[in-house]
C-alpha cells in the first residue's frame, strides 16, 4: 500500500551559498532542512501540511532522526530530495534520500519519526489520529 505514488514526494533545489562552509561543502546540519522541505511537500500533497495539522488539533514533533552521509553536497549543486512515508499507524516515519540531480547518484539518506501530540492537552497519542488516516486514504 505505501508503494502508491501519493506516499512519496520529490523536490529539487540548488544548494545556496549560505548552506555551505568556506570549502563549498554543505554543513551537516543543513541536510535536515532539506529533509524538512521534502517532508512539507509530501504532507501538503496529502492535504495535511503543518497548517492542516494544527487546525486538526495536533502538532507533530520530531522525536527521532537519523542521517547517513555517503557523499558531499556542494554549493550550487542541483539536488533532488525524496520523502517517503514508511510507517503511519502509531507514529509517522518518513524516509529521505538525497540525489545529485545530474547523475542520479545517492548522496544522503535518513529518516525522521514524528508523533501526534494533542495541542490542547499536550498529551502524546499512541496511535495516529483518524485525521491522518483519512488524509492518507487508508481509513476504512
Amino acid at each position: 500500500m505505501l508503494t502508491h505514488p501519493r506516499f512519496t514526494a520529490e523536490v529539487e533545489l540548488t544548494v545556496p551559498f549560505h548552506d555551505a562552509d568556506p570549502m563549498g561543502v554543505v554543513w551537516h546540519g543543513n541536510y535536515f532542512r532539506y529533509f524538512e522541505i521534502a517532508r512539507e511537500a509530501l504532507m501538503s500533497q496529502l492535504n495535511y501540511g503543518y497548517s492542516d495539522m494544527r487546525e486538526s488539533g495536533y502538532v507533530w514533533p520530531v522525536v527521532d532522526a537519523r542521517i547517513k552521509y555517503r557523499a558531499s553536497v556542494r554549493f550550487e549543486q542541483k539536488i533532488r530530495i525524496r520523502a517517503t512515508i514508511e510507517e503511519f499507524e502509531n507514529r509517522l516515519k518518513i524516509a529521505y534520500q538525497i540525489f545529485d540531480a545530474a547523475s542520479g547518484k545517492k548522496t544522503t539518506m535518513g529518516y525522521t519519526i514524528q508523533v501526534a501530540v494533542s495541542e490542547e492537552t499536550q498529551e502524546m497519542s499512541f496511535v495516529s489520529p483518524d485525521i491522518l488516516l483519512e488524509r492518507m486514504g487508508v481509513k476504512p
